[in-house]
Formats: structure tokens, C-alpha cells, sequence
């Protein structure tokens, strides 16, 4: 609906960046679902961790990668804009430049990234001996998301419809749905977690998509970003996220506190996004509207309770083992 009722109504700049906005904030949170579980695996299923990297590392996500880069880049720097403006209205006037310049620097950071990202991508498909999972079973690996998905739909238009029989529809005399002060603490909320997440964001996308791209997970005999000269022995993404985790700075974990607080804000700020978006659309309608709340409240309870569980266990010995194993059935070996 966002897409047909743009370009039907043809607005101009403004509308535009509207429209971009909640197109790369819907990315970026489907991305996020797939890497946080992905991630997680590394500790609670290193075989399937493999199986999830074999995956990125395929043409399919290699192009989504760039798709995901821009996106979040691009929601960024108009988040920045936006979160400006709201705190400051009387530079309103100033919006349509400000919107372009948001797109300007957008430009600006993609293109060196982008350049460095495909030299990774080269030197990847550049070497004799790689393996490229197939299509098919790239397409296979994210059927268990997408069940996922649906059944956390189903259960929340389940519970929404049990709620509404209980409690019944929360409106006033005129139709008008009563206002709530928790509102405007979310309206704050994303104005300052999205100033706190831009860098963790960057940080997050210079180490893990430039400096070192998703094929330098397996790359054995390779230094592991961020630690100091740690060598990933196995060539096993497992033993490159243990030796990011496992790295200590003056007996702190610090890519683990990196990580918290990355999960923490970003998985928030993004399912409460969505259920802006969601509840846009359903708004007319009681039994949608809260299905829509319930499923962005099941999907960041779940994303931060695996997560959590991750990043509070350890990645031992036996996990790379297992990793070892799963790399060389991937490959026939």
C-alpha cells in the first residue's frame, strides 16, 4: 500500500523520504530477525551456524548485502534528519535541503563501501577451491524464518481476538481511540536510541562488511577483526564469533558489551518501528491493530531472549569441533 499509494499521489521530496524511510527500516528489521538466530547458533547450534553463513556467503545474499548496506545507511542519516527536526521545529523550513543532503551523504558513504565490499566479493569468487551453496538450498535454509514468522502472526491474531472479547474495543464516544503517555515515551524513545544506535550501527557495518566482509568468516589462517591479531585457526565462523566474544580488554568482554547493547536498542527500536507501520494500516480495524502490537511483541521478546542467551554463554572447544564437522559435510569432504 505504501508503494501503490505513492505513486498514485506522486508526492514530492518529503513524501519520497517517507517512503524510504519505512522501506529501509522494513529491511533492515527482516535482516535483523535472520542474523540475530543466525548468530545465536554459533553457540547453541554450531552446525547450523555453518549451514546460515554457507548461505550468506552464496550469490543470492551477496547482492542482498548491498541492498541491506544502503538500507541501513540511508535509514541512518534520515533518522538523524528527523530526530533534528522534531527537536528543533523551527528549522522545518529547512526540510526539503535537509532531505537532500540526507541523500547526498548517503552517496558519499555507499560508494567507497561499496568498493571495498566488492573487492571482498572479488577476491571471494576469485579463488579455485570455494564452495557456493546452491540456490535451492539457500531458498530451503529460510523456510524455518518464514514458518516462524507466520506462526507468530497466528498466535497474535489469536490472542488479539481473545483479548478483544475480554476487554472489548478501546475507544470513546466519538470513535476516537484514547491517547497514552507510553505513546509519547516511544516517540522519545526512537528519537534517542536512534542517536545511540548510529554508531554502534557503523561500527557494526565497518568491521563485519569492509574491513572484513562475510567471506573472511571462513577463511582459515585469517586475523579476526577487533581482537588484536586472533587467528581463526579452523576457518570456522563459529571460531571467528568465539574469538570476537571471547576477546578480553582489561578483563572485559568488550565485543560482548558491544553486541548487548547493539541487540538491546537496535531489536527495540526496530519492532517498535514495525508496529508503527503495522498498526498505520489497521488502525480502523481493533482485532489487526492489536494482532499488529502482539506480533512486533513476540518477535523482540524472542530475538532478545536468544540473543541474550548467546551472548551470555561461552563458545568452547566442542563447538568448534562441531563447526569443523558441519563444514566438511557442507562440502562432501
Amino acid at each position: 500500500m505504501t508503494l501503490t499509494e505513492t505513486l498514485r499521489y506522486r508526492g514530492a521530496l518529503g513524501q519520497w523520504s517517507w517512503v524510504l524511510h519505512r522501506l529501509s527500516g522494513l529491511g533492515v528489521v527482516l535482516f535483523l530477525i535472520l542474523h540475530v538466530i543466525d548468530t545465536s547458533w554459533a553457540f547453541f547450534y554450531p552446525g547450523l551456524y555453518e549451514k546460515a553463513i554457507a548461505s550468506y556467503q552464496s550469490p543470492l545474499f551477496t547482492i542482498g548485502e548491498f541492498g541491506l548496506v544502503a538500507a541501513v545507511v540511508y535509514h541512518a542519516y534520515n533518522g538523524l534528519r528527523i530526530a533534528i527536526f522534531d527537536f528543533k521545529p523551527e528549522w522545518w523550513k529547512h526540510q526539503a535541503k535537509a532531505a537532500m543532503a540526507v541523500l547526498g551523504l548517503t552517496a558519499l558513504t555507499l560508494i567507497p563501501t561499496f568498493v571495498l565490499m566488492m573487492s571482498h566479493v572479488f577476491d571471494h569468487y576469485g579463488e579455485d577451491d570455494i564452495y557456493i551453496m546452491p540456490l535451492g538450498e539457500v531458498l530451503v535454509e529460510q523456510i524455518p524464518f518464514a514458518v516462524g514468522m507466520v506462526l507468530a502472526v497466528i498466535a497474535a491474531v489469536v490472542f488479539s481476538g481473545i483479548v478483544g472479547v475480554i476487554v472489548g474495543s478501546k475507544t470513546d464516544n466519538t470513535g476516537k481511540r484514547r491517547g497514552s503517555n507510553l505513546e509519547r515515551f516511544w516517540w522519545s524513545y526512537m528519537r534517542v536510541s536512534g542517536l545511540l544506535i548510529v554508531p554502534l550501527v557503523f561500527g557494526h557495518l565497518a568491521m563485519m562488511h569492509v574491513l572484513q566482509g562475510v567471506f573472511d568468516l571462513t577463511a582459515a589462517g585469517h586475523t579476526v577483526v577487533g581482537t588484536g591479531g586472533v587467528i581463526n585457526v579452523s576457518g570456522t565462523a563459529t571460531e571467528f564469533v568465539a574469538a570476537r566474544w571471547n576477546h578480553l580488554v582489561a578483563g572485559v568482554a568488550i565485543w560482548k558489551l558491544f553486541d548487548v547493547a547493539l541487540l538491546a536498542l537496535v531489536t527495540v527500536h526496530g519492532f517498535n518501528g514495525l508496529r508503527y507501520v503495522l498498526t498505520d494500516y489497521t488502525m480502523e480495524n481493533d482485532l489487526l491493530r492489536r494482532a499488529s502490537v502482539y506480533v512486533c511483541l513476540i518477535g523482540a521478546v524472542v530475538l532478545l531472549v536468544v540473543g541474550a542467551g548467546a551472548l551470555l554463554g561461552t563458545i568452547d572447544d566442542t563447538a568448534i569441533e562441531m563447526a569443523i564437522e558441519a563444514q566438511a559435510r557442507l562440502r562432501g569432504e
